[in-house]
This record gives structure tokens, C-alpha cells and sequence, in this order.
């Protein structure tokens, strides 16, 4: 739970929903903990169903399905160590009991507002300023209004407020005296504010103060000097996001100090001086700041601290015994998001941490030993799924999996698996046909057959790329967890990966370059601009050299590009992550939204001009019916292949600008996208451009009705003579195409549609 979260619970004394939290947590503590003795029964990566003598693996702890009989598999849960912990003990001992009045015990509050024994509450009831109030208030609610200053001594009168709210104001100056007086202030909450500076000593009289939430404020450094004030600049810190800077001695003046949240603001600096006088903190939360350095030394003092949230920052070294001094302390740790390495001396000598989030980092020498000692964690976040294998003994590892392989499978979904089978099939079985048929076949346009064969080669290549990954994915079937990382990593994933890219690049330049050739056989047909044999063999030949530059470059420096092709389990670079290299994104977009986008928008407009000069050139026809005919079999066979390409790569546009957008996408979308969207043209184009075309239809049923002649003549051979023979076998009127046929084949048969 985060201090955000909490900052909002203001209108009640004791937050009752943690107390239920703490009390739940409680109770199953003590259930899982009557488990722990049949723990040993269970082999290491399992865990037991409660008091049942029954083991479930990792991945069905937490994932919200239940499979444990008696549910406790699905029981604690939730993350509620550090922060959330530190709340539960600071109310436990609170007897929670319902008021049966509801009078007001003070003299003097303002209209608008709500009153109930000392406590009051004047949330969004557009106050300019501080309400005049009975010195006796306990507790005052001041959030959401619009108050903009803070005069001197302004609650000097309220010795005995407890806890002040303050957040979401439009503060922005706080004068040196104004908090003096509130010598029993425990929670001080000043955060989403936009206070620019503090005067020094604005804490001075803060001696009982427990919270301090200075989150979300504009405030850009806390200096040395302005220390005393510091208290202040602190304040107005939390209140917007700025640079906090936490000073020297900054709980000089609020020695019982347990929980300071100075997150969402700019701090740059932390060390041991800032923190040396903190020694009764237990929850730090520093997230969303602009921290680069973190001393080794700078936690030296924190005697007591639980909870340490450093998300989020630009972090991109840590000393190896940073978190030394926390080993006895720590419960929970929280290093995700920072552009840093994780190495096992960092956090191998956590032994009481519960809970360890290092989410968006890389942990390059991650070995099994590194979360050995840490017997009670209980909950782990890494950046990949496959990490997981690494820390068989925590009960909680997120996330489950990448959205196209989980922990027993490399591809997790049921459909996906039969899936990838069947578009392999088909993907193969049709461009193999295509290149068959169109080799037995005699063609009108020889070189435009050429290039459709070609274009099946490439397609072809797609369907090896899925049959691959469905081959692995039963290799590994119920254990690819353990498999996971030395798949990524493997020649053999890179060389499908290969594949899959020169296929798909391959197939968009010789679509974008056949397209290119019916424009200016249709639109300039006058034009001597056709290449002759030897030109269509160059052009086909740097196609496929372009395709395999574009597939090869990414494999030749790892330093530069990273694993772009192992980022998942399927091998193929679609989807960018945080962890990604600028350089493999940036290449990657070049591909996808550069290179392909542009053959698209070229295929989308050529055929639509075609469209346009065919039809305007067919008005002059004398015969309407046959310029109907010849303009609807044109329309419908272009809009269909532009339909495919659609089909195929803007859903590939969309999930790629997304994903640099650094928009959340549902985790699946890639799996889908790679298994059945990537393959669509490959799949379809030995239809459009072969099995469709009416010659191609015509010349298969003439095939096959000599084929059906010739079988019916070898039985009658005997009571035939050879010339009914021959006549038959040439002249047969039921061999000829159908009429249909004969009309469509005008169109294929010549060469500007062919």
C-alpha cells in the first residue's frame, strides 16, 4: 500500500479498512504458519495447501484461480509488509469502538464544516484560509480546498492537534512560525501542494511528529542552510513534484520521525549526512525523484528502517554494501525501474526482507544462491518471468509470464498451441502449392510468375519460423521456466527470429515492388517502362539481399543491439520495453514504422489509382455489361489484397507506437499479434495472387477435366478407335473452361492485371 494511498484516509482516526487488512493478515499468518511443518514434505519450487498434505508449484501460488481445496493457495496474497505492516502496528493496540454520539465537543468551527467530538473535517468547502476553531480540536481536515498561505503562529492556539491535513491545496508559501505551537503534532500531511520554499526552523516545534508526507511538491533542493527551514522546503517538497534534496540533520528537530514519504519529487542527492539524525525512521519512501548516486554509507543510521522505496529513479550504480547496515532491519526493498544491474551482493544479505521488487532491471549473474539466505521472502517482482526458476522458495514471484509464455509453457494459451500448427500448415502448404502449381502451369507473363514464386519462397519462410516455434514449445512443454533464459539466449532462437524478420521484410519489399510494377503497366500503359528478364532477376536478387541485411544487423553487435531477437519466447521484436537498448528501439521503429509503414501507404495508393484508371478508362466501353463485370472482378481483387495488408500490419502499427508511448498493453496482445496477425499475408497471399486469379482457376479445371477425360478413355480404350481417341482427348466441349471463367480470364490474361 502506498503512502498516496494512505495521505487520502484522512477523514477517519483509525483507517478501519488497514486495521481489517493487518487483522486478515494476521489470521492467515498464523494458518499458513500451522502449514510451515508439512513445508518439508513439499519438494523445493512447491508449497503446501495449508494443513493438507498437498503440494502446488509456484506458478499457481497467487494467480488467481484456486486450486489448493481448501483455497489457501489463494490466501496472503497481498503485499502488506513494510508500510502497510508499519500502519497495522501503529493501530493495533487502538481499541476501534463505535461512537454512539455524534455531538461536537468544541465551541467554535466554522460553517460547512463537520464536527464530531474534537475532530474536525472541512474538506472541499473552498476555504482561502485557515478557520478560526476551539483550541481543544484533536484533529483537523483541511484537504482540497484553496488556500495559498500560511501566516505565522496561524494554529499557535492548537497545542493539542494530533494530526493535520493539509494536501491538495494551492500552498504556496509557508512562513517561518507557522506551525508553531503543535507541540503534540504526530501526522503532518502536506503533499500535491506547490510550495516553492520553507523558511528555516518551520519544524522546530514538530518534536512529537511520527508521519511527514511531502510528496508531489514543486520543490527543486533543500540546502544546507536552509535546513532549519528544511523542515518547511521539505514540506512543500512532498506537497508537488520537485527535487528533494533531504538535508543534514533533517529530523534534527522531529527526532521521533517513523515515516517520511518525499516521493514524485526532483531530488538529485542522498547521503549519510541527510539522514544521519533519522535513526527512529522505518518506512523511507523516496520513489519518482531523479536520484543518481546512493552513497554506500547513506543508510549507516537507520537503525529501524522496514521499508525503502528507491523506484523509479535514475540510479545506475550501486556500491555492493549499500544495504549492509539494513540487513537486520529491512522487511521490504524496492529498486524497480532504475537504469541499473542487479548483482548477488547487493541483496544476498537481506535476511529478514519479505518482500524485494526489482522490476525493469536486468539482473545479469542471477544465480539461485543470490535469494538462498533470504528464507523469509515471501514475495519477489522481477522484470522477467523466467527469473523466477532462480528463487524456487519464495511463495509469490511476478510476473507469472510475459503474455506469450508462462512457467510450464513456452507458449501459454491452449489456442496458441494448437494455433501456431495450423498457420504453419497452412502458411506452408499453400505457398508449396503455389510454387508447384505455378511451375507445371504455363503462365501469360512469365516474369511476373517468376516473382510470385519467389514471393512464396518467402512466405514460406514464415511458416518454418511457426512450425519452429510450435516444436519448441513441446520440447519444453512443463518445464520451460527452467528452459526459458537458455532459449533466449540460444543460437537457435536467434536463428528463427532470423527467419521470421526475413521473411516479413522480404514479403513487404516484393509485394511493395509488384505493386509498383501493375501501376505503371496499368496507369502508363504506353510506357516502355516493364523490366526485361534480366532486370526483374536483379531487382528480386537486391530484395532478398535488403532482407537479410535488415534480419542480419541486429546479430552483429550485442553490445550495441542487445538480444533483439531473445526479448521473448517466440523470437520475434515487435513489442519495446523499458529495458530495451536506444539502439535496438530505434531500429526497430525504423522497421516497423518507417520501412513498412511507407510500403504499405505505397501498395494502399497504388492500387487505388489503378482502380481509378482502370474505371475511368472502361467509361468509353461500348459493352456496359462487360465493363461491370471486368470493374467488379478489378475492385474486389485489389480491395482484398489492400483488405490483407491491412489486416496484417496495422494492428503491427498500433501495438508498436503503443509501446513507445509506453502505454500498458494487455501482456497477451504480443502472442496473438505474432501468431496470428504476423502471418496473415503470408498466408493469404498465395491465395490473392495465384489460387483467385481466374487463368490460374481456368488452367486447374482444364488439368483436371483432361485428367478425368484420359482416365474415363483408359477404360473404354478397347471399344475406341485412336482417332475417337484423339478427337475426344483434343476437342471434348466439356474440358473448356466454364463461361464465368472464359469472361474473368480477359482480365488475368492480360498482362496489366496479371
Amino acid at each position: 500500500m502506498k503512502a498516496g494511498k494512505l495521505q487520502s484516509l484522512g477523514m477517519m482516526d483509525v483507517p478501519v479498512f488497514i486495521l481489517l487488512i493487518h487483522l486478515t493478515q494476521t489470521h492467515i499468518k498464523a494458518l499458513v504458519t500451522s502449514a510451515v511443518e508439512e513445508e518439508v514434505r513439499c519438494p523445493l519450487g512447491q508449497f503446501p495447501c495449508g494443513n493438507i498434505s498437498e503440494c502446488l508449484p509456484q506458478n499457481l501460488q497467487c494467480d488467481g484461480r484456486t486450486d489448493c481445496p481448501n483455497g489457501a493457495d489463494e490466501l496472503l496474497c497481498g503485499d502488506n509488509f513494510g508500510m502497510a505492516d508499519f500502519v497495522g502496528k501503529t493501530i493495533q493496540n487502538k481499541t476501534v469502538t463505535s461512537n454512539t454520539s455524534s455531538g461536537c465537543f468544541l465551541q467554535k468551527f466554522p460553517a460547512g464544516c463537520s464536527c464530531i467530538q474534537t475532530d474536525v473535517t472541512c474538506v472541499k468547502v473552498n476555504l482561502t484560509e485557515v478557520p478560526l476553531l476551539s483550541p481543544n480540536v484533536t484533529w483537523l481536515s483541511l484537504k482540497s480546498n484553496k488556500i495559498q498561505v500560511l501566516p505565522d503562529f496561524v494554529f499557535s492556539e492548537y497545542s493539542a492537534l494530533e494530526k493535520l491535513f493539509l494536501q491538495n491545496n494551492s500552498l504556496q508559501f509557508i512562513s517561518k512560525h507557522a506551525f508553531s505551537g503543535l507541540f503534540s503534532l504526530k501526522k503532518l500531511f502536506l503533499s500535491e501542494n506547490v510550495i516553492v520554499s520553507l523558511s528555516s526552523g518551520v519544524f522546530r516545534d514538530l518534536k512529537q511528529l511520527e508521519w511527514l508526507m511531502l510528496d508531489h511538491n514543486p520543490l527543486n533542493s533543500l540546502s544546507h542552510e536552509t535546513f532549519l527551514g528544511l523542515h518547511s522546503l521539505v514540506f512543500l517538497s512532498m506537497v508537488h513534484t520537485s527535487l528533494l534534496q533531504l538535508h543534514p540533520s533533517f529530523c534534527q528537530h522531529m527526532p521521533a520521525l517513523h515515516l517520511l514519504d518525499v516521493g514524485g519529487n526532483q531530488i538529485q542527492t542522498l547521503n549519510y549526512s541527510i539522514l544521519k539524525t533519522c535513526s527512529k525512521l522505518e518506512v523511507l519512501v523516496l520513489e519518482d525523484n531523479m536520484i543518481r548516486e546512493v552513497p554506500e554509507s547513506t543508510f549507516q543510521s537507520l537503525w529501524k528502517l522496514a521499508d525503502l522505496n528507491l523506484s523509479s529513479n535514475r540510479i545506475k550504480k550501486l556500491p555492493k554494501n549499500t544495504f549492509r547496515s539494513l540487513s537486520k532491519t529491512l522487511v521490504k526493498l524496492n529498486i524497480s525501474y532504475n537504469p541499473l544491474q542487479i548483482h548477488p551482493s547487493h541483496v544476498s544479505h537481506l535476511t529478514r526482507l519479505q518482500s524485494l521488487s526489482v522490476e525493469g532491471i536486468e539482473i545479469p549473474d542471477i544465480q539461485t544462491k543470490m535469494f538462498h539466505q533470504m528464507k523469509n521472502l515471501s514475495h519477489i517482482y522481477f522484470k522477467k518471468f523466467q527469473y523466477c526458476s532462480y528463487a524456487p522458495h519464495v511463495r509469490s514471484c511476478k510476473p507469472n509470464t510475459d503474455g506469450i509464455s508462462s512457467f510450464e509453457d513456452l507458449l501459454a494459451n491452449m489456442v496458441l498451441r494448437v494455433s501456431v500448427w495450423v498457420m504453419a500448415f497452412f502458411t506452408c502448404f499453400g505457398n508449396l502449392l503455389v510454387i508447384g502449381m505455378r511451375s507445371l502451369i504455363r503462365a501469360e507473363n512469365n516474369l511476373h510468375a517468376a516473382c510470385i514464386k519467389v514471393l512464396c519462397c518467402a512466405d514460406c519462410l514464415m511458416g518454418v519460423y511457426l512450425f519452429f516455434v510450435g516444436v519448441y514449445d513441446v520440447k519444453f512443454r512443463g518445464q520451460y521456466n527452467q528452459n526459458a533464459l537458455i532459449w533466449m539466449e540460444s543460437v537457435e532462437c536467434r536463428t528463427i527470429g532470423f527467419l521470421a524478420m526475413l521473411s516479413s521484410e522480404v514479403s513487404v519489399l516484393l509485394l511493395t515492388y509488384l505493386t509498383l510494377e501493375k501501376f505503371l503497366v496499368i496507369v502508363f500503359p504506353f510506357s516502355n517502362l516493364r523490366p526485361g528478364k534480366l532486370q526483374t532477376g536483379v531487382i528480386l536478387s537486391s530484395l532478398w539481399l535488403m532482407g537479410f541485411i535488415i534480419a542480419a544487423v541486429p546479430l552483429m553487435n550485442e553490445d550495441i543491439f542487445g538480444n533483439y531477437y531473445g526479448r521473448n519466447g517466440v523470437c520475434f521484436p515487435l513489442h519495446s520495453d523499458r529495458g530495451e537498448k536506444p539502439t535496438a528501439k530505434g531500429y526497430s521503429t525504423g522497421i516497423f514504422l518507417g520501412l513498412n509503414l511507407v510500403a504499405f501507404l505505397v501498395i494502399v495508393i497504388s492500387y487505388s489509382s489503378m482502380f481509378f484508371s482502370i474505371y475511368k478508362t472502361g467509361i468509353n466501353a461500348t459493352d456496359v455489361r462487360s465493363r461491370l463485370h471486368r470493374d467488379v472482378a478489378v475492385a474486389n481483387r485489389f480491395f482484398f489484397i489492400v483488405f490483407s495488408d491491412a489486416l496484417c500490419w496495422i494492428p503491427i502499427f498500433l501495438v508498436k507506437v503503443l509501446s513507445l508511448l509506453e502505454v500498458e498493453i494487455p501482456v497477451t496482445i504480443s502472442s496473438w499479434v505474432v501468431i496470428f496477425i504476423l502471418p496473415i499475408n503470408s498466408a493469404l497471399n498465395p491465395i490473392l495472387y495465384t489460387l483467385t486469379t481466374s487463368f490460374f482457376r481456368e488452367q486447374v479445371e482444364v488439368l483436371l477435366c483432361r485428367w478425368q477425360r484420359r482416365h474415363t478413355l483408359k477404360k473404354d480404350r478397347k471399344s475406341l478407335t485412336s482417332s475417337t481417341i484423339f478427337m475426344e482427348t483434343t476437342r471434348a466441349p466439356y474440358c473448356q473452361a466454364p463461361a464465368y471463367l472464359q469472361q474473368l480470364s480477359l482480365i488475368d490474361a492480360d498482362p496489366r492485371y496479371a
